[in-house]
């Protein structure tokens, strides 16, 4: 195995350059579109055959697609792949071998993001790894549940429960699968094993395929249209656009505007690349999820992205509910839950939102963009809370004529504040998004964290006019 050549690397370097994309942006979309040959060859000649065959198929291509992408560098994967094996084989469902595997992965990681990134975002063996470390990780668990008394568990663990330790080619596979490993989305070893098995998908065979191509092909077709629409949205709002001349140009307003546009852009890169990728995970079958209340087939298993509560949302947890749900419900499922002993909601929060920040790396953009997301948070809940209480303010709002205008102004104040809290994010050094913040005056911050000098007044003028009891949850 060796890096490309000079004249294929020039080749993609010209074909990268042509479409206004970096060459390692372009070896990673064609790795992902790589995943559709191999699962149709999966489909027609190994659904529902030999597990081990299927194994070595899925390690073999992964193994391979990863050293297009990422050279020698694919070792680092393996390496970790086989340590962690050896760490279950040897501490099996215990808590320590959940912890162990925990720390390693998440210290290798850190040691590659500390000898591997820049100033800016990298596209480099740290993102599969990143993906790997949650996969690993979500092994290492899942083991440990098994090993309890599965009455403790939820219902949600028990699907997810190991009660055997994995092989090597199992972890190797489920770690490589197809596209899958690039970029997510993360799907649990149970899922993976009832997949090879043949008991994921009810009724099907080597002769009985899955009804799932077309789904996959419109999935596929999707994420190629919000590729397109970021291509041309980004002649106006380049990745870079709040640290460029042309924005400080911009207006105090305009200024917000403008944040808003880009941080949509921004988004749409990684929408594009989790419907394309969530599409060869469509195709072979492994994303089955039964059936709806109209018997159809349900193929959202590993979905990453909910584009209508997307592209409607009228508040910051709307972009919670859709997209990155796939990662968010791994965080939901293996760390927020899991921090129940802290008897606080808001500290198991905070918890979920520092493991999340430290996962990205070490820019103090990443946590600074998890601040936002917490203080945003709070002070929607809490505004939600006053006004759930207050039956006046209820109605009037919900009312047919005020309803469209409040709907207008919720979709332009997550249209606006999402480009203030993404800018940290993206931007990644404090100078840079410093400078931005410091450009429209701290709005964000005098809006989200002046929450807690206003709120008394608001409390006040809302008070509420029903039983306290009668809201909670």
């Amino acid at each position: 195995m060796s890096v490309p050549g000079a004249s294929g690397a020039s080749l993609l370097t010209s074909l990268a350059d042509s479409l206004g994309a970096s060459e390692h942006a372009l070896r990673l979309l064609i790795s992902i579109l790589l995943g559709y040959p191999i699962v149709l060859v999966h489909r027609n000649f190994l659904y529902g055959k030999s597990p081990t065959l299927q194994h070595l198929l899925f390690i073999s291509t992964g193994f391979l697609i990863s050293s297009f992408c990422y050279g020698w560098d694919t070792f680092h994967l393996i390496g970790t792949i086989c340590f962690v094996y050896v760490i279950l084989l040897v501490f099996g469902g215990s808590f320590l071998g959940a912890i162990l595997t925990l720390i390693f992965t998440m210290s290798y990681l850190l040691y590659g993001y500390f000898a591997t990134s820049t100033d800016v975002y990298d596209i480099k063996w740290t993102m599969p790894h990143c993906v790997l470390t949650l996969r690993l990780t979500g092994v290492a668990i899942d083991l440990y549940d098994g090993a309890q008394n599965q009455e403790t568990l939820s219902s949600e663990n028990k699907r997810s429960a190991l009660q055997e330790k994995p092989s090597i080619l199992e972890l190797l596979a489920h770690s490589f699968f197809p596209s899958a490993f690039l970029v997510g989305p993360q799907f649990h070893m149970r899922r993976y094993q009832n997949f090879v098995s043949g008991k994921l998908i009810p009724n099907t065979s080597h002769s009985k395929l899955p009804d799932c191509v077309k789904p996959a092909l419109i999935r596929l077709g999707t994420g190629v249209l919000y590729l397109s629409i970021y291509q041309v949205l980004t002649l106006w709002v380049p990745d870079m656009y709040p640290d460029t001349d042309k924005f400080q140009e911009n207006g105090f307003i305009m200024k917000h505007v403008m944040l808003g546009l880009w941080a949509r852009t921004a988004l749409y890169k990684y929408i594009s690349c989790w419907l394309i990728t969530e599409g060869v995970c469509i195709m072979s079958g492994i994303t089955y999820s039964g059936k709806d209340e109209n018997n159809f087939e349900k193929w959202d298993g590993c979905a990453n992205v909910k584009l209508s509560v997307f592209e409607g949302c009228t508040k910051f947890n709307h972009y919670i509910l859709a997209f990155n749900t796939n990662t968010n419900h791994w965080i939901a499922q293996y760390v927020y839950k899991r921090l129940k002993f802290l008897n606080s909601k808001l500290a198991s929060q905070a918890g979920a939102l520092c493991f999340l920040a430290v996962w990205h790396g070490f820019h103090s953009g990443y946590y600074v963009c998890f601040f936002n997301e917490f203080i945003v948070m709070l002070m929607e809940k809490e505004v939600e809370t006053i006004l759930a209480r207050n039956e006046k303010a209820t109605m009037f709002l919900s009312s047919p004529f005020v309803s469209p205008i409040v709907w207008v102004i919720l979709k332009l104040y997550t249209f606006i504040f999402m480009g203030y809290c993404l800018v940290p994010f993206v931007l990644l050094s404090f100078n840079r998004y410093w400078a931005v913040y410091k450009s429209v005056y701290f709005s964000g911050y005098i809006l989200f964290l002046g929450w807690h000098l206003y709120a008394p007044f608001v409390r006040k003028a809302l008070k509420p006019s029903r039983p306290r009891n009668a809201h909670q949850d």
